[in-house]
């Protein structure tokens, strides 16, 4: 072993590290983005490839590997926004930003109450709305479209957001555990044929972001102050105080050790 290390030189010290250091740079890029969980998906493919080798499983190793292999050609094409967002950062020399996480507690009730609060007000002066609950999967490129504001959430900062005729009022609001990041953001809009004709543009955006992420998007008619739900590309309409405090308390209760490692951090994104 000792041997071995006296033919390693500086350079070969100094190009490891550089690798460390870009491989390091593409996480912190990827991160918040829905890309790590296409990149999970990858992975367990990866994995299941190589047992089925390792096992015997001819069929299914065959199968996986053509798969595989097409999806060589496919991955540009999958990675295409982030792919794209590297090296536009990299030409304004963005590559190199430094990012830093911000730990700390946060009471889920108290901000569960503060957007059913300002989404009540809301509703009963039919000013319309489109709140967006950040979860697991992050929405990094949504936010890039907005206007950064990072604020604490609190039914007041919401409510004025979205007065009519304001420049943030059209667009959506991003919220990341105890922070609104960003306000006007557009959002991708539902192509599911079957949706009903009634719902306009915010509720299409709505579910839009719901099929593409897990977060939770909350909508308030401009036209009649109805509060919808949307989540999984599924949405709830005709909902009331009670029930969207109900609603939003069981979704987070479901997954509280994976929401306690996402919401305890916060990159300060740009």
């Amino acid at each position: 072993m000792l041997t071995q290390l006296r033919y390693i030189r500086l350079i070969d010290i100094a190009d490891i590290l550089i690798i460390a250091f870009v491989i390091y740079k593409l996480i912190m890029l990827i991160r918040g983005t829905r890309a790590v969980q296409l990149i999970k998906g990858l992975a367990v493919l990866l994995v299941v490839t190589y047992f089925s080798r390792r096992l015997g499983l001819v069929a299914t190793y065959w199968l996986l590997d053509k798969f595989m292999t097409v999806g060589l050609i496919a991955i540009p094409i999958i990675f295409q926004p982030e792919l794209r967002r590297a090296l536009e950062q990299i030409g304004r020399g963005r590559l190199f930003a430094r990012t830093t996480p911000i730990l700390g507690e946060e009471d889920w009730e108290e901000i569960i109450a503060e957007v059913v609060r300002a989404v009540q007000v809301l509703s009963r002066n039919k000013d319309g709305a489109l709140l967006v609950m950040e979860r697991q999967t992050g929405l990094k490129d949504v936010l890039e479209s907005g206007i950064k504001v990072d604020g604490i959430v609190s039914a007041e900062f919401l409510v004025n957001i979205f007065v009519p005729n304001t420049p943030l009022h059209d667009g959506a609001v991003i919220i990341r555990g105890d922070r609104v990041l960003a306000a006007g953001c557009f959002l991708p809009l539902s192509e599911n044929p079957e949706l009903s004709q009634e719902l306009g543009t915010r509720h299409r955006a709505a579910i839009g972001i719901s099929e593409q992420s897990d977060a939770i998007s909350i909508v308030v008619s401009e036209e009649t102050g109805t509060i919808s739900v949307a989540q999984e590309g599924n949405m709830r309409r005709h909902l009331d105080e009670t029930s969207l405090k109900e609603f939003l308390e069981d979704t987070y209760k479901k997954e509280p050790l994976n929401l306690s490692n996402l919401l305890h951090w916060r990159v300060k994104d740009g």
